[in-house]
């Protein structure tokens, strides 16, 4: 077992008093096999109301209400989380899905339609020309090998670039710049996936290894696809491998769009500052 300190800061700071909207705040990682919250702290200013809730994906939700105009925001989380890596669990792919194409079980079909219906319809045709090099039903690959082949593709053809705009680039338009944030490849990787008929979605966390990427000091965006006997699989579509010990999931989602770390707003005329500040460090136990 580690013990992994992250600390989120957001802070903006306004020209003049403006008064604060409800925010929604995600990031308390997401707890399971490999991951326990030791501790979890929040600071934030100016004077709040706080609701914690679990919503329809098992993310772990607070929301802010704020009782004063300000004309700074402070947003800081500090969690120490227990990583147990040593002997992580490994659940192997049904036989039947195994290799691609497969059917997933009409059982599972329902809940997993979601996860296989296109947020960006509208480049299905651009996508559908690029997937096909890469998703041949005729030609019986390993479902593994499929999906890895898939991920590294955009790894090798879309540079990574920081992209400081809210929000997530549409696959045609990833594909036509041949570049994109951590959360652009992963949406790519995503739309391509349902391309192919497979159930995938969008993970936002955190990064604990400095060389994979520089996003933002170390958030990070990477996908999950739903393999029968495996579960959810992630894939990094920045460095081109499997997820593992270092990704941290904080939260999920079918639509890349929806699951940022800070969201709210603000009323008033005035200039914004913004800054965020990550760090994520093993510490000595």
């Amino acid at each position: 077992m580690r013990r992994i300190r992250i600390e989120h800061t957001t802070e903006y700071r306004f020209s003049a008093p403006v008064t604060l909207g409800e925010h929604r705040l995600l990031v308390r990682p997401r707890e399971g096999h490999d991951i326990r919250i030791e501790s979890s702290l929040l600071n934030i200013e100016p004077a709040y109301r706080i609701e914690w809730r679990r919503e329809i994906y098992g993310n772990s939700l607070a929301v802010v209400s704020f009782l004063e105009p300000t004309d700074r925001l402070l947003i800081a989380s500090n969690v120490v989380v227990q990583n147990y890596v040593d002997q992580p669990l490994e659940f192997p792919i049904e036989p039947s899905a195994l290799r691609y194409p497969f059917e997933y079980d009409p059982v599972e079909q329902v809940d997993l339609l979601p996860y296989q219906t296109s947020v960006f319809p509208e480049d299905r045709p651009i996508l559908a020309d690029w997937v096909k090099r890469f998703c041949r039903p005729d030609e019986g690959l390993e479902t593994n090998e499929l999906l890895q082949r898939l991920n590294g593709a955009i790894t090798a053809q879309i540079g990574y670039a920081m992209r400081e705009e809210p929000g997530v680039q549409s696959p045609a338009r990833t594909l036509a710049l041949g570049q994109g944030s951590c959360r652009d490849l992963a949406t790519l990787f995503i739309e391509a996936c349902r391309q192919c008929g497979l159930a995938a979605r969008f993970v936002s966390g955190y990064l604990l290894s400095e060389a994979a990427v520089q996003d933002y000091g170390s958030t990070h965006a990477w996908a999950e696809v739903y393999l029968p006997g495996a579960g959810w699989r992630g894939y990094d579509s920045t460095s081109g491998l499997l997820t593992g010990p270092e990704h941290i999931a904080v939260a999920v989602n079918r639509r890349p769009d929806a699951v940022p770390p800070v969201a709210g707003s603000f009323v008033g005329p005035v200039q914004t500052t913004p800054e965020m500040r990550v760090q994520v460090r093993v510490e000595l136990i």
